[in-house]
């Protein structure tokens, strides 16, 4: 007899099983999500110390609130949507005790990558370093559409905003990274 498809691994599944209080089933569902949502989290905030809360605070209301998901979109967009506001409300709390790094700052503490190679790395990665250039809602729609695979309808329906919106912020988002290729590039 064939073996059955493991029936857990199916998010409609899991998520169900989550309104049941099954705990193994948010487990699975935590592990699939887990790695996903930290990029994004680390590529919307730049600020590694915050991902694992925000991470923690997405998923409890899945925890919380399985019946929440409305089935108009796919899980994924309704998760992503939970982690983009906690994410901005984070971001907007920590500008407020006047946290933030500018990218001066930031340019002063990474200094020469050739100075020190195997500390800086992680720095020669300049898509992340530009990323980081961008506002957050532009970085929102790059990483949501590029390393997410989401269409700008999905992302629209995270960000809360209409398509056309993410849309413009793609395109000017697309302006500056090139601006900053071609810098890079002199």
């Amino acid at each position: 007899m064939p073996e059955q498809p493991d029936t857990r691994s199916d998010e409609h599944t899991l998520l169900q099983l989550i309104g049941e209080g099954d705990t193994a089933a948010f487990e699975a569902f935590y592990k699939n999500y887990y790695p996903r949502l930290f990029r994004f989290i680390l590529r919307m905030t730049r600020q590694p110390e915050a991902v694992e809360e925000l991470i923690q605070e997405t998923l409890l209301v899945v925890w919380e609130k399985p019946h929440g998901f409305n089935h108009e979109s796919k899980i994924s967009t309704w998760i992503f949507g939970i982690a983009y506001h906690k994410t901005l409300k984070a971001m907007a709390k920590s500008a407020r005790r006047g946290n933030d790094v500018d990218i001066d700052e930031l340019t002063e503490t990474i200094g020469d990558p050739t100075a020190n190679p195997a500390k800086n790395w992680e720095n020669e990665d300049w898509l992340n370093y530009a990323l980081a250039t961008l506002p957050p809602e532009q970085r929102a729609v790059i990483e949501l559409t590029f390393y997410h695979g989401l269409s700008y309808q999905d992302v629209a329906k995270i960000l809360d905003c209409p398509e056309n919106t993410v849309k413009t912020r793609m395109f000017h988002a697309r302006r500056k990274l090139q601006v900053f290729a071609d810098a890079q590039e002199k």
